[in-house]
C-alpha cells in the first residue's frame, strides 16, 4: 500500500474478480464488524466499488452473503 509515495503496509485480499470486485472469503459462527471494516478498507485504498462478504458457516450459503457498495 503507498501514501504520498511512500509503502506504509501491506494487505491481502482473498479474492479480486476483474480487477472490480474484491471477495473476502470466511467461515466462521457469528459475525464481527471487524471483517466489514476490513472489506471497507479494502475498497477505499484500492479504489473497489463493491465488495462480497461470503460466510460458508451457514445452513444455506445465500444466507451468509453480504455485499458492501463504496
Amino acid at each position: 500500500m503507498m501514501y504520498k509515495g511512500e509503502v506504509i503496509g501491506k494487505f491481502r485480499m482473498d479474492v479480486v474478480v476483474e480487477n472490480s470486485v474484491v471477495i473476502e472469503i470466511k467461515s466462521v459462527e457469528r459475525y464481527d464488524p471487524l471483517f466489514e471494516a476490513q472489506l471497507l478498507s479494502y475498497m477505499k485504498l484500492g479504489e473497489y466499488k463493491l465488495d462480497l462478504l461470503v460466510n460458508f458457516n451457514n445452513r444455506l450459503l445465500k444466507d451468509g452473503i453480504k455485499r458492501l457498495i463504496l
